[in-house]
């Protein structure tokens, strides 16, 4: 049960990551192919974001899990 909660945190911590550097940071080569996508035109920057923050939306609700499940386990 210990390493479900460690890989829930880490899980979590990495989620918040991205989607904070993607969203916030704009660093949006983190995102698989978009690069060339955005330079074809099939991708554009409100996609990226959209990602971004998906990503650090359920980053934080991860992280929310695995420490009620820390506490309350």
């Amino acid at each position: 049960m210990i390493v479900l909660k460690i890989v829930a945190v880490l899980l979590g911590l990495a989620f918040t990551l991205f989607g904070y550097f993607i969203f916030f940071k704009k660093k949006y080569y983190l995102i698989n192919g978009f690069d060339e996508a955005f330079k074809n035109g099939s991708k554009t920057e409100d996609y990226a974001k959209r990602v971004g923050l998906i990503e650090f939306i359920v980053g934080i609700a991860i992280l929310i899990a695995s420490v009620n499940l820390i506490v309350f386990g």
